[in-house]
C-alpha cells in the first residue's frame, strides 16, 4: 500500500530532570518507552532533539548574580561601564542585568529601539513616525522617550522595561543612566568600559567600539566562560543563552553537548539497530507576527548535532514542477513525472529555478524550530521530540 503520511511529530514525555541524572540514559529510554507504548517502530535517519534546557539542568549549569558581578568586577575594574543592546526580557536578560549592576558603580544603559534585537518593541512604529524621531540618528535620554511616547508597555507581558530595568538597577545599589540609540559608539560619550549584551549582533558591534577607542569590550559571550566560585560556565557562549531559574539563578546554556548527543545516538543504535540521529535545540528561530518577536534569544537554534545534520535541504519546489515543467500532465502521469524528477535530482539544487522558493536554512534550524514548537516553553512535559519520516520525499515510498 502507498504511504499516506509523511514526517511526524511526537512530543515524548521524560521525567522531571534533576541535576546529577545520567540524561543520555534517561533520553533514550523514554523514547524506547513511546515506541512499545505507541507500537512505533524506528527507522534509519529517525531524528531525537533534546531540549537545551534538561542538559544544563542535569549538568547542573547554574550561577547566581554574585557570581556573574565578580566575573564583571574582575574584567571591567567595577566603576562605570555601559551595557549596550540588551533585549527586553524578563526570563531571558533581568538576572544577568541585576548581576551585571552588582558589580557596577555606574551604569550606562543603551537600549535600541524601537526593539531589540529579537523584534521586543518599545515603541509602536507608527508613534515612530508621528513623533518624527529618526532611529538610526536621533538620541533619545530617558526623559525625552517619556515626553514623546509616555508608559509603554510590552504587548504581551504588559510589562514596562524602561521602568523595570531602571528598578532593577537601583535595587543594587548601581546609579543608571538610560538611553535610547541604535549605534554601539553612543556610549563612548559616557564611557570607554562597554558590555556588548547583543546576541546575533555582537560581532559588529563589538568590532565598531573597539575601532572607536573604547578601552574594554566584553561580549555576554565573554562573561562566565569559566567557574566564578564553583559557578556554572559556558567557554564558548558565556552568559547568552542563559535563563531564569529563580530570582537569583540562571541556568547557563548546555556545556559538553557533542559528547551527549553521540552517547544518546550510540545507545539508541544499540537498543534498536538503526541510525538515529540526535540533536540538542533551543530557541527556534521563528518570527511572531503579531507581537513580532523573533524567537532566538539563544546564541544558535543547535549547540550539538551528530554529523548527519549537517547541511541544508536540498528539495524540489514540487508545485513549480506541476505549474511549469509538467503543467501540461495530469493525474499519474503527472506523478510519475514528478516523481522521476526527484530520483534524478542533482545533489546540489542551489540556484536551481526548480528548488525556488524551499527554505533557505540549515537542517538543524528547520528541525530545532519544529521542535520548540512541538514542545513549547510551559507545561507540555515533553522535553524530548521524536521526528520520523523528515528526510523522505514524494518519491518514497
Amino acid at each position: 500500500m502507498e504511504r499516506a503520511v509523511g514526517t511526524v511529530v511526537r512530543g515524548v514525555r521524560a521525567p522531571i530532570i534533576r541535576e546529577g541524572d545520567v540524561l543520555e540514559e534517561v533520553v533514550a529510554k523514554a523514547v524506547l518507552d513511546c515506541a512499545a507504548a505507541e507500537g512505533v517502530s524506528f527507522r534509519d535517519r529517525d531524528v531525537v532533539a533534546v531540549t537545551e534546557a534538561i542538559v544544563a539542568r542535569a549538568q547542573g549549569n547554574y550561577a547566581t548574580p554574585d557570581d556573574i558581578a565578580e566575573d564583571v568586577r574582575r574584567k571591567t575594574g567595577g566603576e562605570t561601564a555601559a551595557v549596550v543592546f540588551p533585549i527586553t526580557s524578563r526570563n531571558r536578560f533581568a538576572i544577568c542585568l541585576r548581576g551585571i549592576a552588582r558589580g557596577l558603580k555606574k551604569m550606562v544603559l543603551l537600549l535600541s529601539y524601537p526593539a531589540d534585537e529579537v523584534g521586543n518593541h518599545l515603541i509602536d512604529l507608527d508613534l515612530l513616525d508621528e513623533a518624527g524621531v529618526n532611529p538610526w540618528s536621533d538620541v533619545l535620554t530617558e526623559a525625552r522617550y517619556r515626553e514623546l511616547f509616555g508608559e509603554t508597555v510590552h504587548h504581551f507581558t504588559g510589562v514596562d522595561y524602561v521602568a523595570y530595568y531602571r528598578e532593577l538597577v537601583e535595587s543594587e545599589g548601581c546609579e543608571l543612566t538610560i538611553l535610547f540609540a541604535n549605534d554601539p559608539r553612543e556610549a563612548l560619550k559616557h564611557t570607554d568600559v562597554v558590555l556588548a549584551c547583543d546576541i546575533h549582533t555582537r560581532a559588529r558591534t563589538k568590532r565598531l567600539l573597539k575601532k572607536a577607542g573604547a578601552r574594554v569590550v566584553l561580549g555576554l559571550d565573554e562573561l562566565l566562560t569559566e567557574p566564578v566560585n564553583g559557578s556554572g560556565y559556558n567557554e564558548q557562549y558565556g552568559l547568552l543563552g542563559s535563563n531564569k531559574a529563580t530570582e537569583e539563578r540562571i541556568k547557563l546554556f548546555p556545556r559538553d553537548g557533542q559528547r551527549f548527543v553521540e552517547a544518546v545516538a550510540a545507545r539508541l543504535r544499540e537498543a534498536t539497530g538503526k541510525l538515529v540521529e540526535v540533536m540538542i535545540y533551543g530557541d527556534g528561530a521563528f518570527k511572531d507576527s503579531v507581537g513580532k518577536v523573533w524567537e532566538l534569544a539563544d546564541p544558535v537554534v543547535s549547540p550539538a548535532y551528530t554529523a548527519g545534520l549537517e547541511g541544508t535541504p536540498n528539495e524540489l519546489k514540487l508545485k513549480y514542477l506541476a505549474d511549469n515543467d509538467f503543467a501540461a500532465l495530469e493525474g499519474d502521469a503527472l506523478k510519475a513525472a514528478i516523481v522521476d524528477s526527484i530520483k534524478k535530482k542533482d545533489g546540489d539544487l542551489k540556484g536551481s529555478m526548480a528548488s525556488q522558493g524551499t527554505t533557505p536554512r540549515r537542517i538543524t534550524d528547520l528541525l530545532g524550530s519544529l521542535s520548540d514548537l512541538t514542545s513549547g516553553s510551559g507545561d507540555k512535559g515533553t522535553p524530548i521530540v521524536w521526528i520520523q519520516g523528515y528526510f523522505d520525499n514524494y518519491a518514497k515510498d
